[in-house]
């Protein structure tokens, strides 16, 4: 359960080992989560956050490994996870995603795809047995990692953008469905973000580095907002670039 803060003492992140769960991680745990099961492709990336956990005050940790390609084994992968935590469970991160190459995959169906279902069909899947183990235990709290990007999708990264409107419009339905369950649902929509996956792109207005980033997520934490925005004056600006006629925007979001 969580403590007397409202703070999350149990967590599981699928995607424990993206440079924005893993500076989410660190500040969840100085912030007293003691049990935390980190889910990845990458068995050395995640024992090395795991430990890293511990060093921030976890107590116990664990890890699953998975490969979000694979739709059919996100139930497998969740339901471990939570076996892992062995109580009740307060919060599931959903940190899956996958930038891709935009100019090198969207003639290329197999590489289209797994865009598509890194972003979008696995976390989906994954949420379904999210929601059925969460509304079980009669509380706890999804954050699922969004973008920007899925607010008005762009010619140069369309594939990307696009899985993540996906997601991002499904968790805003997933999210009224949990309405008197005790269950909640948080989207996180940061801009740039200056990580592995962003590290050949140019500089853009607003770009936050992933510790910026977990900063805004722990402060989000402590509302009831629905969106959380990092930073927060991504929130005004999208407000006025959603409505920009299409050839202004093209210009802005292309060049």
């Amino acid at each position: 359960m969580e403590n007397n803060f409202g703070q999350p003492q149990s967590v599981i992140v699928l995607g424990g080992s993206s440079d924005i769960a893993r500076a989410l991680t660190k500040r969840l745990c100085a912030a007293r989560a003691h049990t935390v099961v980190l889910c990845g492709r990458n068995q050395k990336l995640l024992d090395e956050c795991a430990e890293e956990a511990k060093d921030y005050g976890a107590s116990t940790t664990d890890t699953v490994l998975f490969d979000a390609e694979d739709v059919t084994d996100a139930a497998r992968v969740v339901s471990e996870a939570f076996e892992k935590v062995d109580g009740t469970v307060d919060l599931v991160v959903v940190a899956v995603g996958l930038l891709g190459d935009q100019f090198a995959q969207e003639n290329d169906a197999a590489a289209a795809a797994s865009v598509a279902i890194v972003n979008f069909a696995w976390p989906v899947a994954a949420l379904a047995e999210v929601r059925r183990r969460l509304v079980a235990q009669g509380h706890g709290r999804i954050l699922v990692m969004s973008s920007v990007a899925s607010i008005r999708v762009r010619r140069s990264a369309y594939l990307y953008g696009g899985a993540k409107a996906g997601l991002d419009r499904l968790c805003d339905g997933l999210a009224d469905s949990l309405d008197g369950t005790g269950v909640t649902l948080q989207l996180l929509r940061p801009g740039v973000v200056r990580t592995r996956m962003t590290k050949d792109q140019a500089p853009l207005p607003f770009t936050t580095g992933p510790d910026e980033v977990a900063g805004y997520v722990m402060k989000g934490l402590e509302t009831n907002d629905r969106v959380i925005w990092s930073p927060p004056i991504l929130r005004y600006a999208f407000a006025m670039l959603r409505h920009l006629p299409k050839p202004i925007w093209r210009k802005v979001a292309d060049h």
